[in-house]
């Protein structure tokens, strides 16, 4: 029997399923391939986008934090700054020029500041930014606060020195008024101890004769004036000129006056008769004339008192007698 590699014509066709069987296996394994690579690459772009998201969660939770920690330091700035101001409304005077001088400057850091603070995504240079100007703020803060201070200690010696002054005005007023009571009660002393006293008072009915000479007389219908006189003396009373009052009421019980008043310390207005000067000279006893003088003088009794600083200083009685009457 001859061998051969031919095929017979009898023998049956060999199968190509192997062949095929490893084009699918090859196919089913790119797909496989492909499908474990986008798995895999949405696996790490997940991954990728959860890192990020969290570090823009870490950048938001630490800006946050900035965010916070400049509010507390801005906030910590405006009580200090609400304190001093308060401080400052209750003085007065420079207080007024020292608050303008700080304020302008003050309100456009203030408003700057909460600005960047009110940003929804404020830079890091914006934050730093708003750090260093609440540093500014708080400096000018001290230093309103060290001037309120100064014009503080300023205005507490003012009230004191002005409570002092207030004090010694007090004394001073109380002294004043104790000073004239006393000044105004020596006067007083002095003005009635000053007062004039009258002695040795006498009253003569004169008759005038025709012949010039006079002759002292009691009958009423003969006298034609009545002659006062007296002595006066004082010895506080300095020299210079003095009146003196008299006042002569007739027998009918009226002043003898042409209406003049005299203001007496004692007994009010009182008419009198006639006002007296007399140049006094201090020390000195002093003799006083005057007479009175009128048309008819009736019988009865003339009542003389005499007057010296509103005081009544003497009085006396001369009494005129009726015609034909023996006395």
């Amino acid at each position: 029997m001859t061998n051969t590699n031919y095929p017979s014509a009898s023998s049956p066709t060999p199968s190509p399923a192997p062949k095929a069987n490893n084009s699918k296996n090859i196919i089913i394994g790119l797909l496989a391939a492909g499908l474990l690579g986008s798995w895999g690459f949405l696996l790490w772009d997940k991954n990728k986008s959860g890192e990020k998201l969290n570090e823009q969660q870490t950048t938001i939770t630490s800006q946050n934090a900035k965010i916070t920690d400049i509010q507390h330091d801005f906030d910590q700035a405006l009580a200090r700054l609400d304190s001093v101001t308060g401080a400052n409304n209750n003085l007065s005077g420079e207080n007024a020029q020292l608050k303008a001088q700080y304020q302008k400057d003050i309100n456009a850091k203030k408003a700057e500041i909460r600005s960047i603070l009110n940003k929804k995504n404020a830079s890091d240079a914006e934050l730093n930014k708003a750090r260093l100007m609440i540093a500014e703020l708080n400096d000018k803060i001290t230093g309103l606060e060290a001037e309120v201070a100064k014009l503080t200690g300023e205005n507490q010696e003012l009230t004191a020195a002005n409570s002092t002054l207030k004090t010694e005005k007090a004394d001073l007023e109380t002294n004043l008024a104790t000073t004239r009571t006393e000044k105004e009660s020596l006067e007083k002393t002095v003005d009635v101890a000053s007062t004039f006293s009258a002695s040795n008072i006498q009253v003569t009915p004169v008759d005038e004769r025709k012949n010039g000479k006079e002759k002292t007389t009691t009958k009423a219908k003969r006298v034609d004036k009545l002659v006062v006189s007296f002595d006066v003396e004082n010895r506080i009373a300095k020299s210079g000129p003095a009146d003196m009052y008299l006042i002569v009421t007739a027998p009918d019980g009226k002043v003898i006056s042409d209406g003049s008043l005299l203001n007496t310390r004692t007994d009010g207005d009182k008419s009198f008769t006639a006002k007296i000067p007399v140049n006094y000279e201090q020390g000195k006893r002093q003799s006083v004339q005057f007479p009175i003088q009128q048309n008819d003088f009736t019988a009865g009794n003339y009542k003389i008192e005499i007057y010296h600083n509103g005081f009544k200083i003497g009085e006396g009685v001369r009494s005129l007698k009726k015609p034909g009457f023996l006395g």
